[in-house]
């Protein structure tokens, strides 16, 4: 008799992606894994809790951008274990990496790989799920979820299992193929064949026997861990992660391996899932008053509908929205941005991120308000004559890097909270009215020491007032 204990299940969450298709709310600096989407926690937040007790908190790894980890990221990230990607490679890399630092530095347990972005209603049957999918992937299979249609969506690629309509759902099937997003028709016919589900993208399997699959159908993949896993320690790893990982292709887990392997299977399961990949799915997702509109707004920003029906409106903007007599529109309203799209037309929203990217600027990559580990700014005026206002909050604890700049001057002035600031050799803490400042190339700092949050308005002077204006000699977040 095998006494052997069952090795332990770890998860790998992936948070690096941009979640371009929810802009402008979603940004590349402020993507939709770490947003609150009509809930209390944020979708990574929700992924953590969603896998216990499975999963301990110190057995669940982050895969992520450094800038997520320092930015949009950190509060969240806060007592999870990080492994930092310094390039975007698509998913069959990231996880790749990590399946080698688990195989080689954590006694080759099973792991579930899961989005940090979507969401499931019925998280009983995503346990089940997630346990007939280990016993599966302990006997070395690499297992992937397949989620029951609910209708013929031709946003998501399916996948066709072997067995035929009539199997009870939650049995283990063989994976006959991977298919890409289908035309209507298409999709119409695999509902009524009943052996085709949404591809999920998530996954269980050995750390082991997904990295024999890597080998055997990725060898471009394998070259630069066989680099990686001479690795002695984890942290040596992740140093090795910082010099080799832009070596790697920019490919997704299904092409390089899922599509290619013979070891597949498939766990059917229905559990309310959305992987919230548009402002259509948004809308779905929220509560809906009587005439089918879907709101998330600021207390006192609530909108005025008249005649209006079956509307999304999301405003963080702080306007007030009137909609009369218009339907299906979805008007998501910030700051600096403003989309009003057709219902139904949620995935082409990447498009105008693509023409924001050719234009230039920086609407596609920041709001204005920006968080950092310390706390944030908000552009309050950027004004083309050669200055910036800006407000800043400094959490308590929070300090920022000893810094200075080759191209502008600064002056702070408290609003609330005890300020001490570096110029050089003086050290002071300022009170609400008082102000400094702090000239072009003076070495200086922002800390908050006290208790209570430190605000204060910044204006900025000079010939050039870009973010990348930072010569940084302390830092305590690691920043280069």
């Amino acid at each position: 008799m095998n006494n052997l204990a069952p090795p332990a299940l770890y998860a790998l969450i992936l948070a690096g992606g941009s979640g371009t298709r929810l802009w402008p709310l979603s940004r590349q600096f402020f993507p939709k894994q770490f947003m609150a989407l009509g809930a209390q926690d944020s979708l990574l937040d929700a992924t953590v809790k969603r896998l216990q007790p499975q999963v301990a908190q110190a057995n669940t790894w982050v895969i992520t951008s450094p800038d997520n980890a320092t930015g949009a990221g950190f509060a969240q990230l806060q007592g999870l274990n990080l492994l930092l990607e310094p390039c975007a490679r698509n998913t069959a890399p990231a996880v790749a990496a990590a399946a080698a630092l688990l195989a080689d530095h954590f006694n080759d347990p099973l792991m579930a790989v899961l989005p940090a972005d979507h969401d499931i209603k019925d998280v009983g049957a995503f346990h089940a799920a997630l346990q007939t999918a280990m016993q599966a992937a302990v006997g070395g299979k690499l297992v992937t979820f397949g989620l029951q249609p609910t209708h013929a969506e031709t946003g998501y690629g399916y996948i066709e299992s072997a067995t035929a309509e009539g199997a009870d759902e939650g049995a283990i099937r063989p994976v006959a193929r991977f298919i890409e997003k289908p035309d209507a028709a298409t999709a119409e016919g695999f509902i009524k064949a009943g052996n085709y589900y949404w591809n999920s993208g998530m996954f269980v399997f050995r750390a082991s026997a997904f990295l024999a699959e890597v080998e055997r159908h990725a060898p471009e993949i394998t070259a630069v861990l066989t680099k990686l896993r001479a690795a002695p320690d984890v942290e040596n790893f992740k140093a090795l992660v910082k010099e080799h990982f832009a070596a790697m292709p920019n490919i997704s887990i299904d092409y390089a391996v899922m599509e290619k392997s013979s070891n597949v299977v498939v766990v059917p399961v229905s559990m309310g899932w959305s992987d919230i990949g548009s402002w259509d799915a948004v809308h779905d997702l929220f509560n809906k008053d009587a005439n089918g509109n879907a709101v998330q707004t600021a207390p006192n920003a609530a909108p005025v509908l008249i005649d209006a029906t079956d509307n999304l409106i999301v405003s963080q903007g702080g306007r007030l929205i009137a909609a009369v007599g218009v339907e299906n529109l979805e008007i998501i309203d910030t700051p600096d941005a403003l989309l009003v799209c057709q219902r139904g037309m949620g995935q082409h929203v990447k498009k105008v991120v693509d023409e924001l990217k050719v234009r230039g600027g920086e609407t596609h990559l920041i709001h204005r308000t920006v968080r950092r580990p310390w706390g944030s700014y908000t552009v309050l005026e950027d004004n083309a004559s050669g200055y910036k206002l800006k407000r800043i909050e400094v959490t308590p604890g929070g300090r920022l890097s000893l810094q200075s700049h080759k191209h502008r001057s600064e002056h702070w002035v408290v609003v609330a909270g005890q300020a001490t600031v570096t110029c050089d050799a003086d050290v002071r803490t300022l009170q609400p009215g008082q102000s400094t400042y702090i000239p072009l190339g003076a070495k200086h700092r922002l800390e908050n020491m006290g208790t209570e949050p430190v605000q204060l308005i910044e204006v900025q002077v000079g010939d050039y007032l870009g973010e990348d204006d930072i010569v940084r000699y302390e830092d305590v977040y690691g920043r280069s």
